[in-house]
């Protein structure tokens, strides 16, 4: 009966701190309380107010602090981890969640908006990492970061030019930086979600057609919400994943086995 207790204990996030980016709603929401149920203290990093993530970690007996912050201003970002750092103590998972979408034609697509969400959705991803990354390393310990990565990591989708971009760039810099840094004692993988109920999603179960068609494709049979990208986030950020690295899981419904 002790091996059962022992690997039941390997998912517990107790005594880590998690810094998880977008966390004041949709994936990042799910991801943050997720993590905080596990045990982990959470800093949830938004544009806009992260009241309603913190009293939702407070009803499952979590800890949450919280710092607000556009990562796509470039000082913004570089100053993230070490004030982060700072504020609350030294940080041992981050969840690179934070993402845009804007949705054109490929002929209409604007240069700004492809600028925006590669700023945001892959540049940010690799400097937090990076300064992450830094971090842990001074200080001789170990880290997980996770990334959030999208079925269009392996597809091409339609009229989100630069978001499919950004997203096979988050899988590739996920298996680029899991090369480089496994032997020093991090752990970089991703969760590529399927069709999840949230802002960026609006838009697509909105429109009758569209949302029937996502749904007829889904063998699950059903869009996902945030919480089922919850346990993953959780599974990857603890112990029972120390030798998993570049990973890219799809957490999707089983919409690529289709």
């Amino acid at each position: 009966m002790a091996q059962p207790a022992r690997l039941a204990n390997s998912f517990r996030l107790e005594g880590r701190r998690a810094l998880v980016t977008g966390a004041n709603t949709g994936i990042g929401q799910g991801i943050a309380i997720a993590l905080a149920e596990a045990g982990a203290e959470v800093i949830g990093v938004a544009r806009s107010s992260m009241a309603e993530t913190e009293a939702l970690i407070r009803q499952v007996g979590g800890h949450c602090r919280s710092l607000k912050a556009d990562l796509g201003q470039a000082d913004q970002r570089q100053a993230l981890i070490e004030q982060a750092a700072g504020a609350f103590g030294p940080l041992d998972i981050l969840v690179n969640n934070a993402g845009i979408i804007r949705r054109a034609d490929a002929l209409e697509f604007s240069e700004q908006d492809w600028d925006e969400v590669m700023d945001l959705n892959l540049k940010a991803v690799f400097f937090l990492a990076q300064s992450f990354a830094k971090h842990v390393l001074a200080r001789g310990s170990t880290g997980k970061i996770i990334n959030i990565a999208s079925l269009l990591s392996f597809q091409g989708g339609i009229r989100v030019a630069s978001y499919t971009a950004s997203k096979g760039g988050v899988a590739g810099i996920t298996r680029l930086l899991a090369c480089e840094w496994a032997a020093k004692g991090l752990n970089v993988n991703a969760i590529a979600p399927g069709y999840v109920v949230s802002n960026n999603t609006q838009a697509l179960r909105a429109d009758p057609d569209r949302n029937a068609a996502i749904l007829a494709r889904i063998p699950a049979g059903r869009w996902a919400n945030p919480a089922d990208i919850g346990g993953a986030a959780v599974f990857l950020a603890s112990a029972a994943a120390d030798y998993i690295h570049g990973a890219i899981l799809p957490v999707d419904g089983g919409w690529l086995a289709r």
